[in-house]
């Protein structure tokens, strides 16, 4: 009796090509999310230069990690999570992602509408740079990486109010920055 084996996925095969150490496999994963990566790695670092960093330094643990991978999950998640905590380990060892626990006074936010959509991908990501590094974490952690406070607080060191404290903080911010672009948007667009 022949037992059925399921045929590997052209990601198996790029994982163990990869494992082995073959360079063009590499160069592949490389290639293949190098982009999304970076633009992680931007939303997190305060320069393009700490952003490359940041990812040099993923992809070396991605490849140095690769045979830990369960398969529980997308590669492209698992690699993602690996630049998120890259991040976070080395803004925290230049002590960019201290955490203030002092109440901060209130910000007005413009009542108009935004669209995002008027703003190009360069134009939100500089906002984004422009928050203070422990509001930029809490704010892309939660608004685009979909953790919830309580991860985040772990995640941080923090406690859950008061991430979401500073994540209330950092979208004041980010709409106050949108009203003074002068463009029409909708304030629900920023929130989640």
């Amino acid at each position: 009796m022949k037992l059925f084996t399921k045929p590997k996925s052209d990601e198996d095969k790029l994982i163990e090509g990869c494992i082995a150490g073959k360079r063009d496999m590499q160069r592949l994963l490389y290639e293949l999310y190098s982009k999304k990566m970076m633009v992680i790695c931007l939303r997190y670092a305060p320069t393009s230069f700490e952003a490359e960093d940041i990812m040099q330094e993923g992809f070396v643990k991605v490849f140095n990690n690769l045979q830990n991978f369960k398969k529980d999950c997308p590669l492209e998640f698992w690699i993602r999570r690996i630049m998120i905590n890259t991040a976070l380990k080395l803004l925290r060892q230049k002590q960019l992602l201290t955490v203030s626990h002092e109440t901060e006074e209130a910000v007005s936010v413009a009542a108009e509408a935004t669209n995002l959509s008027d703003y190009s991908l360069d134009e939100l990501l500089g906002m984004i740079q422009g928050l203070a590094p422990r509001y930029r974490m809490v704010f892309n952690l939660y608004a685009i990486e979909g953790y919830n406070h309580k991860e985040i607080g772990e995640m941080l060191g923090i406690s859950e109010g008061t991430s979401k404290s500073q994540f209330s903080r950092a979208r004041a911010i980010l709409q106050n920055m949108l009203a003074r672009q002068d463009k029409p948007y909708k304030e629900n667009v920023i929130s989640r």
